[in-house]
């Protein structure tokens, strides 16, 4: 008579992981290295409340220190701009410059994306679903914030309807405005709706 085998399903986990590996390569891209890559993914759909150091520390899942040494390398590169904040002078916002976006093309990302484009959109929206999941599972394992879109915020608050002199949309966490360009961008402010 066999015995159950009782070991966690690991093929989910390392699949994940494996996928990541193929899709960086072994050689950087445009000389960037695989974090400095993650940095300018996030700079470019962060919105103005979460372009920040510390708020790309806490997506990047990692300290303080060295998310401030990707992003001083990417500053010096000229792949992004430090803008000092009017309201709190010990912070800054970074932006994303002509040259980033131009090699935003380029990322190693995009193998990733074209391998996904190959899922039919039911598989795709299951297999998304499950990761989101699972991201959700470790980032409350790990104490981590979730970071999200304003679509899926509850704070958003708005109908996309310009009433009375007032925005489309609003962050009620903040009392901030949105444009509809803005719901769509990754916040550090998130909070499943």
């Amino acid at each position: 008579m066999g015995t159950k085998d009782t070991r966690p399903d690991r093929s989910v986990a390392e699949l994940v992981t494996q996928l990541g590996r193929y899709a960086y390569g072994d050689t950087p891209a445009v000389g960037l290295t695989p974090a400095q890559w993650t940095a300018l993914r996030y700079f470019s759909r962060a919105n103005r409340f979460s372009r920040t150091v510390s708020a790309f520390a806490e997506f990047h899942a990692t300290t303080r220190g060295t998310a401030s040494g990707t992003v001083k390398s990417l500053v010096q590169g000229g792949y992004l701009k430090r803008t000092p904040s009017s309201s709190d002078g010990r912070s800054a916002r970074l932006d994303m410059t002509s040259k980033s976006r131009a090699i935003l093309p380029d990322d190693p990302f995009q193998r990733l994306m074209s391998a996904s484009d190959t899922l039919s959109t039911t598989a795709r929206r299951a297999v998304s679903r499950g990761l989101d999941r699972m991201l959700g599972e470790l980032a409350q394992d790990l104490g981590k914030p979730r970071f999200g879109v304003c679509t899926d915020c509850r704070h958003l608050c708005g109908d996309g309807l310009c009433l009375q002199g007032r925005p489309p949309y609003e962050c009620g966490l903040l009392n901030e405005p949105l444009a509809e360009r803005d719901i769509e961008q990754l916040c550090v402010n998130f909070e499943s709706s």
